[in-house]
């Protein structure tokens, strides 16, 4: 199985996933850190988060699965919605919450 086929099976057997530096509990990067603390904010707690700094493989293939440069990159339902620039933006605008909700 490549690489690209593990990514997309995983996100789509997982309805929240979080690839990023570190650990849900361990965040490894500021970018990291922050998006966590947004998704808790809105009031999301079982999601799944998957440690690239363990896989450079996996550190690599997220960017070109989303054809996005940046890490970390959220998934919801399948679907990419973005680093934590846009999951703060979405917050502040209830948006995040509401997708969240919808999905629950």
């Amino acid at each position: 199985m490549s690489i690209q086929e593990e990514i997309r099976q995983f996100i789509n057997s997982n309805r929240i996933v979080l690839f990023m530096k570190g650990t849900k509990q361990f965040p490894q990067c500021g970018f990291s850190s922050r998006a966590v603390q947004i998704l808790q904010a809105a009031g999301c707690n079982d999601f799944v988060t998957v440690n690239v700094l363990e896989t450079p493989e996996i550190r690599q293939g997220i960017k070109e699965y989303a054809n996005w440069p940046t890490i970390p990159q959220l998934y919801v339902n399948g679907e990419f919605v973005g680093g934590s620039d846009i999951l703060m933006e979405m917050y502040e605008a209830g948006e995040l919450q509401d997708l969240l909700k919808a999905e629950a």
